[in-house]
């Protein structure tokens, strides 16, 4: 499925970075920090904003190793959840993962975040392992990560 064409998908560049980090922030309890998204962008990842009047929307960064994709985050400002926008985003990186030459596509969720793992759901990714205490959790705890697949 292709992205609504009214939105644009344009790559990540250094100047949006600061705007990218707020936005991450304001999205989740334990947001990638500037430094995240930087080392991301000079790694040479797949890094994307999605933007509609030169409002930033939402993020995505992608890995590609080989064949293999890995989705390492994707978030949407609060202000425009609900609408869609993080599957439009999803289905955008999975376009260029498959252009790029992946044949499938990884992530690892929170078995907490109930948004993403019916976005993922719905996307066709499937649980296929689960990486035990992954995740920093609040009092110092700390979260299973489920494993997801999806062939593109």
């Amino acid at each position: 499925m292709r992205p609504d064409p009214h939105l644009q998908f344009l790559p990540m560049q250094e100047a949006d970075l600061v705007e990218v980090a707020d936005c991450e922030v304001e999205a989740t309890e334990y947001p990638w920090s500037l430094q995240n998204f930087r080392d991301a962008l000079h790694a040479g990842n797949s890094c994307w904003v999605m933007r509609s009047g030169g409002v930033l929307l939402a993020q995505g960064v992608m890995m590609r190793v080989l064949d293999e994709a890995h989705l390492l985050i994707i978030s949407v400002s609060p202000a425009w959840q609900g609408m869609g926008l993080g599957r439009q985003l999803l289905d955008h990186l999975c376009l260029c993962a498959a252009e790029q030459g992946a044949r499938e596509m990884f992530l690892e969720v929170r078995p907490s975040n109930l948004h993403a793992l019916a976005l993922y759901g719905k996307r066709g990714f499937a649980e296929i392992g689960r990486r035990k205490a992954y995740y920093p959790a609040q009092n110092g705890q700390r979260e299973d990560a489920l494993v997801m697949r999806l062939e593109l």
